[in-house]
């Protein structure tokens, strides 16, 4: 059973208290000229009718979480694994959805026919751009927008040396922005990062990278501020729109690409309050600069989070608990959006 008939006998068997169509965070975006989005584990959404159900409902933009990194869309080096990918496009265009794809260069995730292959500089670029060329134009014109790049900057603000700057060069970013242009033209293309939301050394030094990008002519349009954060660590709003600002005057886009609010567990109503402050101002901030286009959550429901495993004890991060139901934070952003209409 794929997820159409999934999806339909959802319509029938899920017991949800669902919103008002005009009143869904989908809607609401919309209104406010903004893409509301979310990450997407593509083999649940394949299996789990109330999963597909709650994405269409709530959102318009997708990233998936896995399906087009290095080593699940490029398993060997003469060959390609697009089932993935091609089911979220086909889930996201039945319901005129956007799809951000991530990510094309990252120093996670690689196969072993990779990282094992000692390979030659040229060899390594005629690989990536080969990748990414074959991602982006197979996809041109349907994905919107790409993360091209993350995480190429170190927690102290310096370049973070990886798999791909010590077999390329500090150049492979520039080159895989290239590259990418080369082959959709009309994408928007993205530098995502973390920890580099509000202020500090990290976002310094994002601000760099991308300020010289910008200065070679690079083809970069957006920057990404992951915010995966606790409560205890949020940025504070001010230091986000401000750094929004100054991202905004190099001429690129600034979103919320993959926001997430951990709590320790087991949580309480005070904590999923406090967690509700923290997404209604990350909101507000982005609100707040025109040229932030896009907010989007790494998940929807707290059944399929990666925080429990990654952070132990911690958890219960999204918009909607595990049986589908919104909480404070789902109702904090439904607020947000809608003071924001006109």
């Amino acid at each position: 059973m794929d997820w159409r008939s999934l999806a339909t006998a959802a319509i029938f068997s899920c017991a949800l208290a669902l919103p008002a169509a005009a009143e869904t965070l989908r809607a609401l975006a919309q209104a406010a000229n903004i893409r509301i989005g979310a990450a997407v584990d593509i083999p649940t959404l394949n299996k789990d009718p109330a999963y597909a159900q709650l994405l269409a409902r709530e959102f318009n933009l997708l990233t998936p979480e896995n399906a087009l990194k290095f080593s699940v869309v490029h398993p060997q080096r003469d060959r390609y694994d697009f089932s993935q990918a091609d089911a979220l496009l086909a889930f996201a265009e039945a319901h005129h959805m956007q799809v951000n794809g991530h990510v094309l260069v990252w120093h996670q995730q690689l196969p072993d026919w990779l990282t094992q292959g000692h390979f030659s500089r040229d060899e390594l670029k005629d690989i990536l751009r080969e990748h990414i060329q074959t991602l982006v134009t197979r996809y041109r014109g349907r994905i919107a927008s790409w993360d091209v790049a993350a995480e190429a900057v170190a927690e102290d603000g310096r370049p973070r040396e990886t798999f791909w700057s010590r077999g390329i060069g500090a150049d492979y970013l520039a080159l895989a922005f290239r590259w990418a242009h080369e082959a959709d033209p009309q994408a928007r293309l993205r530098y995502n990062d973390y920890g580099g939301e509000g202020g500090g050394a990290k976002s310094d030094g994002i601000y760099d990278l991308v300020a010289d990008l910008r200065w070679q002519g690079v083809p970069i349009s957006s920057v990404g501020l992951q915010m995966h954060v606790a409560i205890a660590d949020a940025p504070r709003a001010a230091d986000v729109r401000a750094n929004m600002q100054r991202l905004a005057a190099l001429g690129l886009e600034p979103d919320i690409t993959e926001m997430d609010v951990m709590l320790k567990q087991p949580s309480n109503a005070a904590a999923l309050r406090a967690q509700a402050g923290v997404y209604r101002d990350m909101l507000q901030a982005c609100l707040a600069v025109a040229q932030c286009r896009s907010f989007s959550t790494w998940g929807a429901t707290d059944r399929y989070s990666w925080i429990p495993e990654f952070f132990p004890g911690q958890g219960t991060a999204l918009l909607f608990d595990e049986e589908y139901r919104p909480k404070p934070a789902y109702y904090s952003i439904r607020r947000a959006l809608k003071a924001s209409l006109p």
